[in-house]
């Protein structure tokens, strides 16, 4: 349980807050499971409390310093934290459904197993932050930095990456069914055995992206740069690739039936093994291309 001091003081609000605090001298806040659920903290000071299992639904928490905090299990369902420090937080399986986290800074926090369907997080500063295993569906992940989170095993359909950069980031079996990527940086991204059927790509960068084994199947590529990226056993079937640079991809293996790779730059790629029944090239670049049986396209 919260400790009653801390609890008492703290629903004063921030200001009074941080004149206890600067009195008391406490080394830890403790607000273990605390009821606070709508409460206005704006830009409180709660460096290292300990929040976990708290309620904070509907609080206002915006510009608040959570730095270190422990939020672990600790629901922020429909919160306000827009632009709040949450650098190095323990998010662990806490609630945001519906939490609004835009240009939050949460830069090594630990989300691993949150719940967050419709959260907020765009803009966010998520590099290097670990979400394995999170669901957040339909979460708005429009120009977050992500750059090296591990987001594998997460529930990510219909989730919004638009315009985000992902570069280096791990995507390892990840559901993304009918999410966005539009203009989005992939860059080395490895997304082995992903599923992102029915995703739209649109313009993005995959350059040397690993998408080795993943779902792609009616997903729209147009207009993407796969250079150098590793497509091997891939599943493109119907998957729109129209004007798509895949200079260098290694296709071996991969199932690109009925896909649409019209003006597609497909040079010096591998196609070895590869299922193209049904697969339009209309104009399509096959300079240096290994065909499926092997013979080199001239």
């Amino acid at each position: 349980m919260a400790n009653i001091e801390h609890l008492t003081k703290l629903k004063q609000g921030a200001i009074n807050w941080i004149d206890w605090l600067d009195h008391s001298h406490q080394e830890e806040i403790d607000l273990i499971n605390a009821d606070l659920r709508g409460i206005n903290l704006l830009g409180v000071y709660l460096v290292k409390a300990n929040l976990t299992g708290a309620d904070l639904t509907s609080a206002k928490l915006s510009k608040a310093n959570l730095t270190g905090a422990n939020l672990q299990s600790a629901e922020l369902i429909d919160a306000n934290l827009i632009e709040t420090n949450l650098t190095g937080a323990n998010l662990q399986s806490a609630y945001l459904i519906d939490a609004d986290l835009y240009q939050a800074n949460l830069i090594g926090a630990d989300l691993r197993a949150v719940m967050g369907r419709g959260a907020n997080l765009s803009s966010a500063n998520l590099i290097g932050t670990s979400i394995r295993q999170g669901q957040l569906r339909q979460a708005n992940f429009m120009q977050a930095k992500l750059s090296r989170a591990n987001l594998s095993e997460t529930a990510l359909t219909q989730a919004s990456f638009d315009g985000a950069d992902l570069s280096g980031a791990n995507f390892f079996e990840a559901e993304l069914q009918s999410a966005s990527f539009y203009q989005a940086n992939l860059y080395r991204v490895k997304a082995i055995a992903t599923h992102f059927s029915h995703s739209y790509f649109l313009a993005s960068n995959l350059i040397e992206a690993n998408m080795a084994g993943c779902d792609l199947r009616w997903a729209n590529l147009s207009y993407t740069n796969l250079q150098s990226a590793d497509l091997q056993k891939a599943k493109l079937r119907g998957t729109n690739l129209t004007k798509a640079n895949l200079t260098g991809a290694n296709l071996v293996g991969a199932n690109l039936r009925g896909a649409n790779l019209t003006k597609a730059n497909l040079s010096q790629a591998n196609l070895t093994g590869a299922d193209i029944e049904d697969t339009i090239f209309n104009k399509a670049i096959l300079v240096g291309t290994i065909m499926p049986d092997g013979s080199l396209h001239n």
